[in-house]
């Protein structure tokens, strides 16, 4: 492995020998210790299970692309309710994870704690251990009730790596639309 230091930035490589490919293991630390993916994730989808307003027992999907060369595992991803009329609750305990996609589930995930900051509308959830590159993985946060309001709701990923001080890549925006059941009714 080669540890090579420019302008305070420390990448560290491992190097293939003749035909033989090693796993690329690479780093991004600035001077000050903080920890950047090499390539970052990649939010590949964001979806719900119902679609309707007050309805219980939903999921909300987040797909998580953790490329080879991310350079460092995944710690923990936030999710932000960054638009929406009405504030999201979710019930934290049953917040799952697992390798795969929500209609192509795999290994379950361990995760660590899975906190709600209601001040910023933000749910942290933590991997332990952390899931490591070249995997696709998916959240799955089930709120109290959908909205009551319909309208469209945006809810901002953000991924960190590993480190005491890492630095979190902003992945796009979960896009949901919800729609009120009493605007399908006719009076005559």
């Amino acid at each position: 492995m080669r540890v090579t230091t420019f302008f305070g930035i420390t990448l560290s490589l491992a190097i293939g020998i003749g035909g033989l490919t090693l796993p690329v293991t690479q780093a991004v630390q600035l001077r000050d210790g903080t920890v950047y993916f090499v390539q970052p994730p990649k939010l590949v989808n964001a979806t719900t299970t119902y679609k309707d307003v007050n309805v219980w027992g939903g999921t909300y999907y987040f797909t998580i692309n953790l490329p080879e060369n991310a350079g460092e595992s995944l710690q923990k991803v936030t999710i932000a309710q960054r638009e929406g009329t009405e504030n999201i609750r979710y019930h934290l305990n049953d917040t799952r994870a697992f390798v795969g996609t929500s209609d192509r589930k795999e290994s379950r995930l361990t995760l660590g704690p899975v906190t709600d900051e209601r001040e910023t509308r933000t749910v942290t959830v933590n991997f332990s251990p952390p899931v490591t590159p070249g995997q696709t993985v998916t959240i799955a946060l089930r709120p109290v009730s959908n909205p009551s309001f319909s309208g469209v709701y945006l809810l901002g990923v953000t991924a960190f790596p590993v480190g005491e001080k890492s630095h979190g890549q902003f992945l796009g925006f979960g896009r949901f639309q919800f729609y009120s059941n009493r605007s399908n009714w006719w009076f005559p």
